[in-house]
């Protein structure tokens, strides 16, 4: 249960700055600014094209090592997670940015809006109903993902359903019973973004 909670931590928090991130590097993406856009583009490309474990691993010895001197496990987990899920939420905000039409941004224009505006009150509300489902995939996606913060030895669930098969010996009901456990995480998040799809 304490591994669990962990798990719902490590990922609540993993999602929340990923998608913040996310949405920064989507906007410097769509920008005509090269030194904003090429950077970005580098950076997508990397944590798409590389294990997260591998990332994990360099953000656990390397990046938080540097930064706070020590290791620490639950930082360099939802760091990790964070970047990670960072690189695939501006893909979506951008796939759902740019799938909204022309059209709407130069009606909003043409009101007199500032181009802040029109994002914040034109695009990004329609935009959002467009991106629900792929965020949803993604969300799922990194709960399972946080699985692999085991490895830095962050105490989250499947740290310890591994410690209780080291301990006891005993394989079947230590990951059968993670399993349920995700599996519960994993279709309460369907549910609840079934839920707020609907709503919108």
């Amino acid at each position: 249960m304490r591994g669990t909670l962990y798990t719902i931590g490590i990922s609540v928090s993993g999602i929340v700055l990923g998608s913040l991130l996310g949405l920064i590097i989507a906007m410097c993406n769509m920008s005509r600014l090269w030194f904003l856009k090429y950077p970005v583009q580098g950076y997508i490309h990397f944590f798409r094209g590389t294990p997260l474990m591998l990332q994990i691993l360099i953000v656990h010895f390397g990046v938080v090592y540097s930064i706070l001197g020590t290791t620490n496990a639950i930082v360099a987990a939802i760091t990790a997670l964070a970047l990670n899920a960072a690189a695939y939420t501006a893909e979506i905000f951008r796939a759902g940015i740019q799938s909204i039409d022309k059209g709407q941004s130069e009606a909003a224009y043409s009101l007199g809006m500032k181009k802040w505006q029109v994002m914040r009150y034109v695009v990004l509300p329609q935009a959002t109903k467009r991106m629900i489902p792929a965020f949803g995939n993604e969300f799922i996606v990194l709960i399972k993902d946080s699985s692999l913060v085991a490895v830095i030895a962050a105490p989250e669930l499947m740290y310890w359903a591994k410690a209780a098969n080291a301990q006891y010996t005993r394989v079947w009901e230590p990951y059968l019973t993670a399993a349920c456990i995700y599996l519960a995480l994993t279709y309460s998040l369907h549910k609840l973004l079934q839920y707020i799809e609907r709503k919108m």
